[in-house]
């Protein structure tokens, strides 16, 4: 004798029917959505927007069978957009006095468009610039009155270009040191680290999947076979990390021992950084997209005897670190490669091996901690992921050495200094 269906399996099944009308399923209790789930699979009415219905429940039954099954919605593809020179301002912290010699080599490149420039606020003598650039700049006057004495938030050294980044209206950030030069490609033709950023940043990156001929939106490149065509729409680019030709980018130990090697190495390529991949990126040669995730770009590790030169800081390797979990958690793309820039020769790496030997040592607790970071589905903003890996690094980090703690408060401050400044420029005409 067939068994007469009960009255919650016929109206889950008049659910079903019904779904195009419902606007909400959260209040359902757990076992109720996972049957109208599988139900509404075997009934063949799951579309995309009722698989939206279903996720925005926020039940683990319903992500697990859905990753389970490996049910995807459609993508809307990231199609290459073009940027307006109006669009970006390039930023150059000024850790050196005398900038006409740095100006005056990047001006084919830098002409068009608007410069800011951070000078140092323990730099004394003042900034020789060069006339013909449209620019604005900073000094430590500018940044007392933004800022203003209770923030952890630092700007000295290398780090005073982050003073640009918050002050930026602009969409787009491109941000080259001041030892850098234009380099040259094996053919001998200048380098146009601008245009290469651009490009980076316009076209998809694809870091749910390597593929072998590395970024295959670049001019005379294409997916390999065996990539998911599901997956070649790719996803947004929101950091563009160049490389240097010359003095490469060493820790103070590496450059030590190998104080006469220097990089010559001209890769003619981009990729992008795998999901899930933790990678050390410099601020030394860097653009991103200021709207997307500009926050999470933040000075927090700040080391006891830091000085002035590259391999003495670790703020862009602590910030490089969050950026990318932040990109990972957000579905957006790090790529890295071209364009290259020249570093000169400057600095002595065994005068700085003590102050940089600190940070060498906390790197092996700083990467495990951010290859165990796990953000909550709660976290949508850049602004709520940077809040929650600073709680995380004060939880767990901040008892082992003071630095994490200070720089856990550091990130706490920058975000809302990130949302003041956001808030007064929004209320206030662009310039």
């Amino acid at each position: 004798m067939r068994t007469s269906p009960s009255l919650l399996s016929l109206t889950i099944d008049s659910a079903v029917l019904n779904l195009s009308n419902i606007a909400d399923l959260s209040s359902l209790p757990d076992h109720i959505v996972v049957d109208l789930f599988l139900r509404t699979l075997r009934a063949g009415k799951l579309n995309e927007r009722v698989l939206k219905l279903f996720i925005a429940t926020g039940k683990d039954e319903v992500f697990s069978l859905i990753r389970a099954l490996n049910i995807r919605a459609t993508v809307i593809p990231v199609l290459p957009t073009t940027i307006k020179d109006d669009e970006i301002d390039i930023v150059i912290g000024a850790v050196r006095s005398d900038l006409t010699s740095f100006m005056n080599e990047w001006r084919p490149m830098f002409s068009r468009f608007h410069l800011i420039i951070v000078k140092d606020p323990d730099l004394k003598e003042e900034l020789k610039i060069p006339e013909g650039f449209n620019l604005d700049v900073y000094e430590k006057p500018h940044m007392d009155q933004v800022v203003g004495s209770s923030t952890s938030v630092f700007f000295s050294g290398y780090a005073c270009r982050y003073f640009g980044y918050l002050v930026s209206r602009k969409k787009y950030i491109i941000s080259v040191d001041d030892d850098c030069l234009p380099a040259r490609d094996p053919k001998g033709f200048v380098v146009d680290a601008v245009a290469h950023h651009i490009t980076n940043l316009t076209t998809p990156a694809t870091p749910f999947f390597f593929n072998t001929l590395y970024d295959p939106f670049a001019e005379g490149s294409d997916f390999v076979r065996g990539y998911p065509f599901s997956l070649r729409t790719g996803v947004k680019c929101a950091l563009s990390c160049g490389l240097w030709l010359n003095l490469a980018d060493h820790d103070a130990p590496t450059q030590a021992l190998k104080a006469k090697q220097r990089n010559s190495r001209y890769v003619d390529a981009v990729m992008t950084v795998p999901a899930g991949s933790l990678v050390p990126i410099s601020g030394i040669n860097i653009a991103f997209d200021r709207e997307v995730v500009g926050p999470a770009l933040v000075p927090a590790l700040k080391l006891a005897g830091e000085g002035k030169f590259r391999w003495e800081t670790m703020e862009d390797i602590w910030s490089g670190l969050c950026v990318k979990v932040v990109c990972d958690h957000l579905g957006l793309g790090v790529k890295t490669g071209l364009p290259y820039v020249w570093r000169t020769d400057r600095g002595d790496p065994i005068a700085s091996l003590k102050k940089e030997w600190e940070g060498v040592k906390l790197m092996e607790e700083v990467v495990p901690f951010f290859q165990s970071v796990r953000l909550p589905r709660e976290a949508t903003t850049v602004e709520d992921c940077v809040v929650e890996v600073a709680n995380a690094a004060k939880e767990r980090l901040g008892l082992t050495d003071p630095v994490f703690a200070r720089a856990a408060k550091a990130m706490l401050d920058w975000v809302n200094l990130w949302k003041s400044v956001a808030y007064i420029s929004s209320s206030s005409p662009a310039v």
